[in-house]
Parts: C-alpha cells; sequence; structure tokens
C-alpha cells in the first residue's frame, strides 16, 4: 500500500500526518465524503513572510467568510486569519449533532461551551487566559467564538434586512445618527445575499421589515399555533420566521434541512449557514487561493514610515511565538469589539491614539440588542400524544415590531422569537418539571418513576417568548485598551464602560407586559415571578444578545466616524472592517444579513 507523507500548517506549528493512499483516493475519485474533501483541500506548507498576500481577512465569520469568497473569486491571494481552530460540521471528531445528551460525560451540561457541551461554539462570555475588565459598575458580557466560521457555527440563523427606518432613525425620533447610506443602497446586496445562501419567509409587504427571495417556510408547530392564537387577540403581527435554513436544494453542495433541529449544533450537510461551510469552502472549492492561519491571535496592524497597512502580527497560540504577514490591504472581521481592540493596540508614531482612531471614535458608540423573556405553562398540551413535530430548527413564526414608538415612553422597537414544542431533549428542562404539578393540587417533589412519568406528562407543554430590541448608541458607551491588563499571549485587553438607558429599561417593561397579555390569550400561566423595575424588568446585561455592534461607526465626517461608507477606514486607504463595527445603529433585528451585504458591497 502506497503511503503519502503531507504536511499543513496549524497556525505556523508545521503538522505532519500519514495519509494511506486508499483514503486519499476517496477524494481524487469524487467519493462524496465532506470530512476527507475538505480537511485535505487545506494541506499547504506556509512558511514565514514566503509571499506577500493581495489581502489579508482577520476573521472568519459572517463578514470575514464574505469577504474570503468575494475577494478569493476576484483572483486574490488571501489569508484568512482566525484566533480559533479549524472546523468542520461535517468532521466527525468535531460534529455533535444527531447525539443524545447521555453521549457526554457531564450529560449534555456545559463546562467551556456557555450552551451546553454539544453546542458549537469554542469559547463563550468568560474565556480561560482572555480577560476583559469593566470601568466602575459596568456589567457588560463579551462573548467570543474561537474557531472557523465564529459565531456563525451556533446562532439562531434569524436572517432579517434592516428596513428603510432602520438607517434613518435620527430623522425619525432625534436620537444617534443617520447612516450615511440607505435601504436602497445596500438592497442590491441583501438580494445578492438571499440567493447565495438561502433564507425561507413569506412576501409579507411589510415597509420597515422588506420581503426578499424567500425559500418555503415551514409549518407552525402546536406551540406556535397557540401563540398565533394569544398574540393576535392582542393585536401582534404574528407572520412565518426568516430563517438562513434550506427547506430545499440550492446548488449541489449543500444538503437539505432533515429536521433535527439542532441548529446550534452547527449542520454537517450544510444545511443551515455557517460562514465556513457555506462561504469559506466553497471558495475554496473553487481555487481560491486562500490560506488559513488558525490559532492564530492578531495583536496589531503593521504600518510602514507612511502609516499605510503593511499587514499583521500574530500570536501563535500554539508556539506562543509572534510572526508577521505582509499583504497590500488588511480586513478586519474579528467582531466589533475585536477589531476596535486590534486598532487601539495598533498604536505607531503616525497613528499614535490607534490605527483609524485620529477621531478618538474607536471602542465607542458600543451597542447591544435588548433582551427579555418570558416562559408559559399551557395546560391543554398536558399529555398530549408524542409525534415527530416535523420542522426546521428554530422558530417558524415570529413577531416584527408592530407599534408606532411616537404612542409609548421608548423610541425604539423589538420583535418577538418563539420557543418551544418537542424537541430532542437535552440536559434538564429548563424548569423544574416536577413544580408543575401544583397547578392542579397535586404532590410537588419526587424523583425515579415519579419524575419519569411527570416528564412525559409535561414534556412539550411549555413556550417560551424573547423579545429582542434595539438599544440607543451613544458614546458613553464604549470599549478601550485597560492599561494595566494583558492577556496570557500578551496582548493588552479590552476594558467596558456601559450602561443602559431608561430608554432600554421603559422597552424591557414593554416587553413583560406584551408576554403576560399574549400568555392570557393562549391560555397559558405565565410561569416565574414578572420582573420588576428593580430587576429593570428582566432587562438583559449589555453583551448577552451577542448583538453588540458600533465601535468602528461608519460615518461620512472623518472627525466623528472611522469609516467611510464602503467601510474603508478615514485614516488608512487600504484597511477595512466588515464586521458589525461600522453600524451607525442597531435594528430591532439579528445584525448577521446586514453584515454580509455590506461585506459583498465593500468587497
Amino acid at each position: 500500500m502506497q503511503v503519502l507523507k503531507l504536511s499543513y500548517t496549524y497556525g505556523h506549528t508545521y503538522c505532519t500526518f500519514i495519509a494511506y493512499f486508499c483514503q486519499i483516493s476517496k477524494i481524487v475519485s469524487g467519493n462524496d465524503d465532506k470530512y476527507l474533501l475538505h480537511h485535505n483541500k487545506y494541506i499547504m506548507q506556509i512558511k514565514e513572510n514566503s509571499k506577500e498576500y493581495d489581502v489579508i481577512i482577520v476573521g472568519s465569520g459572517a463578514g470575514g467568510g464574505m469577504a474570503t469568497k468575494i475577494l478569493s473569486e476576484a483572483g486574490l491571494k488571501i489569508a484568512v486569519v482566525e484566533a480559533g481552530p479549524f472546523y468542520d460540521p461535517a468532521n466527525p471528531d468535531q460534529m455533535t449533532q444527531m447525539k443524545w445528551a447521555y453521549d457526554s460525560p457531564r450529560r449534555g451540561a456545559g463546562t467551556t461551551r456557555p450552551f451546553g457541551d454539544f453546542d458549537q461554539a469554542y469559547g463563550g462570555w468568560d474565556i480561560e487566559g482572555e480577560p476583559y475588565t469593566q470601568k466602575g459598575d459596568s456589567e457588560f458580557r463579551w462573548f467570543r467564538s474561537r474557531m472557523l466560521g465564529g459565531r456563525t457555527n451556533h446562532w439562531g440563523r434569524i436572517s432579517l434586512r434592516f428596513g428603510p427606518k432602520d438607517f434613518k432613525k435620527k430623522s425619525i425620533d432625534g436620537l444617534g445618527e443617520d447612516w450615511p447610506i440607505g435601504y436602497d443602497d445596500i438592497k442590491p446586496y441583501y438580494d445578492k445575499v438571499d440567493k447565495l445562501i438561502g433564507v425561507f419567509g413569506s412576501k409579507e409587504n411589510l415597509y420597515n421589515d422588506p420581503d426578499g427571495f424567500f425559500l418555503p417556510p415551514p409549518k407552525p408547530r402546536l406551540h406556535e399555533l397557540f401563540y398565533i392564537k394569544g398574540a393576535r387577540k392582542s393585536s401582534v403581527k404574528v407572520m412565518p420566521s426568516r430563517l438562513s435554513v434550506l427547506t430545499k436544494r440550492i446548488n449541489n453542495e449543500r444538503g437539505v434541512c432533515f429536521y433535527c433541529r439542532q441548529c446550534a449544533r452547527s449542520c454537517s450537510v450544510y444545511a443551515d449557514f455557517s460562514a465556513g461551510s457555506c462561504l469559506i469552502f466553497p471558495a475554496q472549492d473553487n481555487g481560491g487561493q486562500i490560506d488559513l492561519y488558525v490559532n492564530s491571535m492578531v495583536r496589531t496592524v503593521t504600518t510602514n514610515e507612511e502609516g499605510k497597512a503593511t499587514g499583521v502580527s500574530f500570536i501563535n497560540k500554539e508556539d506562543r511565538t509572534e510572526y508577521k504577514l505582509k499583504a497590500k490591504v488588511v480586513v478586519l472581521a474579528a467582531s466589533a469589539c475585536s477589531s476596535a481592540r486590534i486598532l487601539l493596540n495598533s498604536k505607531s508614531k503616525q497613528h499614535p491614539n490607534g490605527l483609524g482612531n485620529s477621531s478618538d471614535v474607536v471602542g465607542k458608540y458600543l451597542h447591544d440588542s435588548t433582551g427579555g423573556g418570558r416562559m408559559a405553562f399551557l395546560p391543554e398540551l398536558v399529555d398530549r400524544k408524542i409525534y415527530n413535530e416535523d420542522g426546521v430548527g428554530g422558530m417558524h413564526v415570529y413577531s416584527p415590531w408592530w407599534l408606532d414608538n411616537k404612542n409609548l415612553n421608548f423610541p425604539r422597537g423589538y420583535h418577538i422569537e418563539v420557543w418551544g414544542g418537542m424537541g430532542s431533549p437535552s440536559y434538564g428542562s429548563g424548569f423544574n418539571v416536577n413544580d408543575l404539578n401544583k397547578f392542579f393540587g397535586i404532590k410537588v417533589g419526587g424523583y425515579g418513576d415519579m419524575l419519569r412519568t411527570d416528564m412525559r406528562k409535561y414534556y412539550g407543554t411549555v413556550v417560551g417568548m424573547d423579545g429582542r430590541g434595539e438599544s440607543i448608541a451613544t458614546k458613553s458607551n464604549y470599549c478601550e485598551i485597560d492599561p494595566n491588563k494583558v492577556d496570557e499571549f500578551g496582548v493588552p485587553v479590552l476594558r467596558f464602560n456601559y450602561k443602559w438607558s431608561n430608554h432600554e429599561v421603559n422597552q424591557a417593561k414593554h416587553m413583560q407586559d406584551t408576554f403576560e397579555e399574549i400568555i392570557h390569550n393562549m391560555g397559558g400561566i405565565a410561569l416565574g415571578d414578572k420582573a420588576g423595575i428593580d430587576k429593570s424588568y428582566g432587562l438583559t446585561k449589555p453583551g448577552e444578545i451577542i448583538h453588540e455592534v458600533g465601535t468602528t461607526r461608519m460615518g461620512s465626517d472623518p472627525k466623528t466616524s472611522v469609516v467611510n461608507e464602503f467601510e474603508r477606514l478615514h485614516d488608512v486607504s487600504n484597511v477595512f472592517v466588515v464586521d458589525a463595527g461600522p453600524f451607525v445603529s442597531q435594528a430591532d433585528k439579528n445584525p448577521t444579513w446586514t453584515i454580509m451585504a455590506l461585506s459583498w458591497i465593500t468587497s
């Protein structure tokens, strides 16, 4: 048997392995083995400073993945530098899809993964050796996903366009700033993203929730039918969700959803959107000149005597050594806060305040989506028949913002996400299942057969609602470099200063009032106590919704913004930022679709 010795770059640590010729022949012969195909496509040997790249892209999530695909198709030589390891959801050694909670030694509960042991997010709000600090009584929570594809491996796939009003909010309510672009500028690229990635939904003809190019939406499940009944009694708009999950085939490289309802684990057939499987892998398959540097933490963007970018320096996490890469253009897509950190750490004689920071705006105007939620018990669903509730992962219906803020005591809206049903059991039930017995005047508590009976009886009887709303961007909410602390790689860390205003607190109260009204209308019983003013009406801590934006804001005036309408630094002509940092304001929508559309424009 012929044996081939191959090598590839893992960061800058050269790894060797022996591959039997029979395995390699599967790839050569076109055998549909996705793991082998993609794993071996990354076999390469890159020597330090062996070449100058056309573009270095820092980060491999939504913005970085899109930039990689578009620029590689233009024939450019690209280095993608990712702080976490290589990841392919089709790799059997990394795949957690279709595993039961009991397959985990922790019965599914997470230790290093905050959403459970099988969730595909390498990282979280707290990462050992990579701290961040707070200023005063700030409580910002910074989520980082260290892996190829970044956060796109575990998100809810809620894929919403910003609407015409979302780009011009100052003109509507006098708060914040308007974007220098409008919906008509970005619409053609939203269209392109829809067609490239795939998103299901329905035509609703709502002005500020624009329609796109949709795949067929799934039908509502039983718990969602109860929500529809309750919401409509409250005059709350309900419509099919818009998720980037394939309900029909769009090409030969990606499969169709097979209803496992485990999108948070990332899809082994690439039926949901993740940047690695849907952008970077196809770019490589199509002959893109792409070198991946994984486990490589970028410290700075390097510059020359003229102040222009020359590349990046990074720490290889494996050998703890600093390396430099050269390029004509640098694209930052590390996430809003990480990109701000890199720019602020990139000080030089020409950029004493940090790269691109002559305005002193880098890190300023940080803002996250607001969040609040409530669970309800539906007595009508007790002892419901257990059956396969077919449908894609995530929610099948949701409620876009339905009111005019001029009649309310808060300026910006929120949408409602719905969850529940009979998905695969995970670790625990999310609530004390025995406690539901109190609604029927029977014994609370128990174990063994009693617990098993109660679990079966109440399985699928709980529905949840989560509000996701828009906050106001203010200069007083920011991240900056902590002058007294570094991470385990010697890189100065971020310090956060962030507080919610009364605008966000009042919005959270409205969420809770709406949830209670809908619960009553659907015949449910609200679980837990309604949060009051002492708990800011259940408002999540800043950063917990993982939609942070605004740290490198877009604008026409270099004195008050960091990048122009094409996401290029005002101060440096060959550096771009294509994550959520350039957002002037967050809408009551998830930012991913807008990140990708803007990245496409920039690329």
